[in-house]
């Protein structure tokens, strides 16, 4: 039985001298995950500010008859661009300019029979020195001669208010700017009852209008009014098909009342809507900004302001907001709550929680715990070369933003 339990304990001892044994070294600890670092710094940023708007004509003029008469002919090709003054209908005239030639009529008899007052007045003033003279002929012709200069006066006018009923026949365009379609066609009885006969609304330049939350509109005023208030900030609009509007515009004007419904207040700019193309080429001038259009408005800030800024990849969120990751002492990862202004899809600025010079971690960050070593190392050249000011973006990135309210981005310079 002894010689039984033998071979188990040798066995038993053998690995047990195995396992103590000098020579075999022990499995190593995991060293430090290799992350890749950059330092928090200041660059310039354009701050901007995104709005739903909607494209205005300037002038905007219904067309409406002044007189009661057939519509003989129109005369404008309908969605054509007209000049001041064009002509736009031309209505029966005859009965117009009848009534002008009896109004001259009356103003000519009434003209000869003043004469005849003015001669018989003559000859009763000649007589007063005489023994014929008597002083109420010359008065009566005195009264005489004044009533029909006051007849004569009230006929000129009748015939001023026939030329301008006769003038009202030719309707022309009051404005430059491109007419609509007609509602009304030849051979109708137009007149001042009959509403529009068409719309004409001016081309260029064309204001952009767009509500903005007060809470929002108060931050705008607190940063640009010192700035040079609408002389601050420039309009840039994103058309329906995504497109950036090449032209820029102004804005010039802030509304005076808020809309209770929806605790806004206007704002308007305006913008250049020059043709496309030549004129000549296309049969007419075609723009790109149209009455009525949606439109998205950036309102940016002239001058780049300084932030500081951190790839926008290095920040993550959680229930409790936004935070990074930054190599503190003894390289260990320490988490940083922050809070973010402008940003875009490649920078974020930091507005609150960093320090400039901070190293933030923008790579490796999955395998970063707080409290935990890690071997910190600079950053890719394409995470580098991100944090470049640049002349474009990519898009723009939506932080800090109100809820139902207009969000803010930013667009670095």
């Amino acid at each position: 039985m002894h010689r039984a339990r033998l071979p188990f304990c040798l066995l038993a001892a053998v690995f047990a001298i195995g396992a103590t044994s000098p020579g075999r070294a022990q499995s190593p600890a995991s060293p430090p995950p290799a992350v890749g670092v950059v330092e928090a710094t200041r660059r310039p940023i354009t701050e901007t500010s995104e709005f739903l708007g909607r494209i205005e004509s300037v002038n905007r003029v219904n067309v409406v008859a002044r007189v009661t008469a057939f519509l003989e002919k129109r005369m404008f090709v309908e969605g054509a661009e007209l000049k001041a003054g064009d002509e736009l209908y031309k209505l029966e005239r005859g009965p117009f300019e009848a009534d002008l030639e009896t109004k001259k009529a009356q103003v000519a008899q009434l003209q000869a029979t003043l004469e005849n007052a003015k001669l018989t007045t003559a000859r009763a003033q000649s007589l007063l020195g005489g023994p014929a003279g008597q002083q109420s002929t010359y008065d009566a012709a005195i009264a005489t001669q004044r009533s029909l200069e006051a007849q004569v006066q009230a006929a000129q006018a009748q015939v001023q208010l026939s030329q301008i009923n006769l003038d009202y026949t030719d309707i022309r365009s009051p404005i430059d700017g491109k007419v609509g379609r007609t509602a009304v066609t030849e051979g109708n009885v137009v007149s001042p009852g009959s509403g529009v006969l068409t719309t004409i609304v001016s081309q260029d330049p064309m204001y952009v209008t767009f509500p903005v939350p007060v809470r929002q509109a108060l931050a705008l005023r607190e940063r640009y009014a010192t700035r040079g208030g609408f002389k601050a900030v420039v309009i840039k609009l994103r058309l329906p098909d995504g497109r950036t509007y090449g032209q820029t515009g102004q804005l010039n004007f802030v509304n005076n009342t808020i809309a209770q419904n929806t605790d806004t207040i206007m704002l308007r700019g305006g913008i250049p809507n020059p043709p496309l193309f030549d004129p000549a080429t296309t049969g007419g001038a075609v723009r790109e900004l149209t009455d009525g259009e949606f439109v998205t408005v950036l309102l940016e800030g002239v001058e780049p302001v300084e932030v500081l800024a951190v790839p926008r990849a290095a920040v993550l969120s959680d229930q409790q907001g936004d935070y990074v990751f930054v190599v503190g002492a003894d390289n260990k990862a320490e988490q940083r709550r922050i809070q973010l202004g402008q940003s875009t899809t490649t920078v974020a600025s930091v507005i609150h929680g960093l320090a400039p010079g901070d190293k933030v971690i923008v790579e490796g960050l999955q395998r970063v715990r707080p409290g935990q070593q890690v071997a910190p190392g600079p950053a890719s050249a394409l995470i580098q070369a991100s944090m470049k000011p640049s002349a474009t973006d990519a898009g723009p990135q939506i932080d800090g933003s109100v809820p139902g309210a207009a969000k803010p981005v930013g667009k670095t310079p």
